[in-house]
């Protein structure tokens, strides 16, 4: 079954074939979308078009995590992590503990990735996506958000069914990630490890990403096949990928994690915590 990724970029519109997702006929055909959305998206770069698909989510190795299928909706996806470089000139300061302009920024609370999405949203002429009150969702809204836990696993998997996006060899991780065995114990600058097949880089370690589900060790058992958006509330909010101090498992594509999301200013973010931003394909009224 084949899919199509439109990538946002400078660059003429490329088309990139893929292979491994059960896709449902989607409703609507990249072209469609990009019409859609052209006068929006024609000024942003590094974002992917991800199709609407139906893919096997989670791992069977681990107890909170069953595989099950899910369907998500299409959506843009950032190529990179947000960057140092990139957070800094949005919001006038950078928390990181390793400063590099380059290296995905971190020391960041899920609040503040919140924060970011809003400020991004507003500086493009997008509607935001979070009450800043309420910290909830609006994922009607055509701004910036972060990714649903669902969404970031279709992502990293890229149409792959292995325990990583480039198969299920741990040995050739190094290749693939920043983590425990090669990062010298630091982050690195992000997009320097291959992307996956679908030109997202840095899904598998450097910095752990937050998504915008709130955790629950038993969510799968109640989760809807389409568009899951996680539990309605909860103590933690969920985190994935791995990081550079980590180990290799933690990178596997359905390897969940979490953490306080720190709406308090007292709280403090860890320098393992990044993220990117996503935003929804589709006019909202067809937002199911």
């Amino acid at each position: 079954m084949r899919h199509y990724i439109l990538l946002v970029l400078l660059l003429p519109v490329s088309i990139v074939l893929f292979q491994g997702c059960k896709q449902k006929a989607p409703e609507n055909t990249s072209s469609q979308i990009k019409n859609q959305t052209q006068t929006k998206t024609e000024s942003q770069t590094g974002m992917v078009l991800l199709p609407e698909g139906t893919f096997i989510m989670g791992d069977e190795n681990e107890i909170d995590s069953p595989p099950h299928e899910v369907t998500v909706s299409a959506f843009y996806i950032d190529t990179h992590l947000v960057t140092q470089e990139q957070y800094e000139k949005l919001m006038g300061d950078n928390p990181s503990r390793w400063k590099s302009k380059t290296n995905p920024v971190e020391q960041m609370r899920w609040s503040d990735a919140v924060r970011y999405c809003n400020a991004r949203s507003e500086a493009e002429g997008f509607e935001p996506c979070y009450d800043l009150n309420t910290w909830k969702c609006n994922f009607i809204a055509n701004g910036y958000r972060l990714p649903t836990e669902a969404e970031w696993e279709y992502a990293c998997r890229a149409g792959t069914t292995t325990a990583y996006f480039f198969g299920d060899d741990e040995s050739k991780l190094k290749a693939y990630a920043w983590f425990e065995d090669n990062s010298n114990g630091k982050p690195h600058p992000v997009g320097q490890k291959p992307a996956n097949s679908w030109g997202l880089f840095d899904m598998s370690g450097n910095v752990w990403e937050w998504c915008n589900d709130f955790y629950k060790v038993d969510y799968y058992q109640e989760s809807p096949k389409e568009n899951p958006r996680g539990p309605e509330t909860g103590e933690t909010k969920v985190l994935r990928g791995g990081a550079w101090k980590f180990s290799a498992e933690s990178c596997r594509s359905g390897y969940r994690y979490n953490e306080n999301p720190g709406y308090a200013d007292v709280c403090f973010g860890y320098d393992i915590y990044g993220f990117r931003c996503v935003k929804n394909a589709l006019d909202s009224a067809e937002q199911k």
